[in-house]
Order: structure tokens, then C-alpha cells, then sequence
């Protein structure tokens, strides 16, 4: 039994292709929906804490580039450009609800520093604790492979944030339904697997390559996500992100995506 209904503190993280379109540009029927049901899930009494990706794509999108750039400084300048456009959505949309969210900036730095860590863990504690919503992203301005301080992608950020954070369960929202024995995108005989109760090398041979263009992760991100948060004792679920109102059936404890037991 998933018993995924008795969680409390979850952290959602929201990738690229469910934000966005192909063009970039915000996918914005698909967010006025993640927002109201995350809204309605925050008001039963979840604490919800949410990882969200799309600042480079969303950045690439308003200023009407084809694909991410390459070029570290240019990377950086559509970050600061997205990351702007994605909170000043997220607090436009979360406010007709009467939720409020505030904004967490991380860098491998900080979470490798234990007082650092330490301040991470007491932000969101006093967060939560005053019912906001924290809204969590690497600080994509900052963090450059240069430097050592990037994470890289989204999926093991979030796996952090939920190990830090002390989460019952880590969401990953994806444009895929769950795990499958082969890509489904290229082999319509792929069957899915439901239940993963221990992340062995033959699961992780079946996750394939990076996902879209505009998006850093793939499956194989996911697993290693995985790892992490199953380690950490945190069940872990991956699920298509295209239809918000599938949340609902997840917290009725229907058999949704594909869900990665916790290490007891």
C-alpha cells in the first residue's frame, strides 16, 4: 500500500516541459492548474514545499531564442531574466488562492557548508511554519561548472531539498507517466513500472538520455534523485505533470506514476 494520503511535508519539484511549451514560453493553462490544485493540497494541511526548473528556459523564451544558450555568461544573464518571470507568475497566481511563497536560492556552496545548511533548514522551517509556500531553484546566476557550485539539474536538487527539509515524500512532476522497462517514446511495447523497492543497476539501466531542449534532466536524473531521497528514508514518486487534477487521485492513494520505496 503506497499510503501516500498520510503525507504531510512534500516536495514537489516542477520541471521545465510542465511549465513550459516547446517555444519556452509559459505553458499557462497547465500552471493555472498546478497552482490551483497545489493551492488546494497547501490548504487541506500538506506542507508543500516546491523545486521549480524553467528560469534559463523561460528566460530563453521572452527574449525569442530557439534553444538555451551554451555560453556560461549568457546562460546566466537568461536566468536572472527567467527567474524574475517565473516568481512574479508564481506570486501573481498563488495570491488568488490567498497563498504566499517566497523565493530560496541554492548553490552547491551552500549546501555543502553545514552553517549554511543549517540557515537552509531554519528558512524553511519558519516558512512553513507561517504557511508560505517556499519556491526552490538553483541560483542559476551564480552557480557555474567554473566554479564548483553547480548542481546541474533540478531532479537531485530536489532530492536534496527533501532530504534537508525532513519530507515524507518527494513528487517529481514530469512529461512522462512514470518509469517503463524501455523508452516509451520510441517503443510502444514499453511497459510501465509501478513500484521500484530498491533502485538496482538493472533500473537504472533502463533510464535513457536527456529530456527536452529547453530541460537539463531525464530519466536517468530521476533515478539518481531516487537514490537519494530512498537513502535519505523518503518515498519518492514520478509522475506526468500535464494533467494537475492527477494529484488528487495520488493523494487517494491511486496508483499513479511510479512510486520508489523508501529505505527503511
Amino acid at each position: 500500500m503506497r499510503n501516500i494520503s498520510q503525507k504531510k511535508r512534500i516536495v514537489i519539484k516542477l520541471g521545465t516541459s510542465t511549465l513550459a511549451h516547446k517555444t519556452g514560453k509559459l505553458n499557462i493553462r497547465r500552471m493555472t492548474n498546478l497552482v490551483r490544485v497545489i493551492s488546494d493540497l497547501h490548504n487541506s494541511g500538506k506542507e508543500i514545499i516546491m523545486v521549480s526548473s524553467g528560469a534559463v528556459g523561460l528566460g530563453a523564451g521572452k527574449l525569442g531564442l530557439p534553444e538555451k544558450p551554451k555560453e556560461t555568461k549568457l546562460k546566466q544573464a537568461v536566468a536572472a531574466i527567467g527567474q524574475c518571470e517565473l516568481m512574479h507568475v508564481y506570486d501573481d497566481m498563488f495570491a488568488k488562492y490567498s497563498v504566499t511563497v517566497g523565493q530560496i536560492l541554492l548553490t552547491k556552496t551552500i549546501i555543502n557548508n553545514e552553517s549554511h545548511c543549517q540557515n537552509f533548514k531554519n528558512t524553511i522551517e519558519s516558512l512553513v511554519g507561517m504557511d508560505v509556500i517556499p519556491i526552490v531553484n538553483e541560483n542559476d546566476t551564480i552557480a557555474i561548472d567554473e566554479l564548483e557550485l553547480e548542481i546541474g539539474e533540478n531532479d537531485s536538487l530536489s532530492a536534496l531539498v527533501a532530504e534537508l527539509s525532513g519530507a515524507d515524500l518527494l513528487l517529481i512532476l514530469s512529461d512522462i507517466d512514470g518509469l517503463y522497462d524501455d523508452d516509451p517514446r520510441t517503443n510502444p511495447d514499453a511497459k510501465p513500472i509501478h513500484v521500484v523497492k530498491e533502485v538496482t543497476p538493472e533500473i537504472e539501466s533502463v533510464a535513457g538520455g536527456a529530456g527536452t531542449s529547453l530541460g537539463t534532466g531525464g530519466m536517468s536524473t530521476k533515478i539518481n534523485a531516487a537514490k537519494i531521497a530512498t537513502e535519505a528514508g523518503i518515498d519518492m514518486v514520478i509522475m506526468n505533470g500535464k494533467d494537475p487534477e492527477l494529484l488528487y487521485d495520488l493523494f487517494e492513494d491511486k496508483e499513479i506514476g511510479t512510486i520508489f520505496l523508501a529505505k527503511k
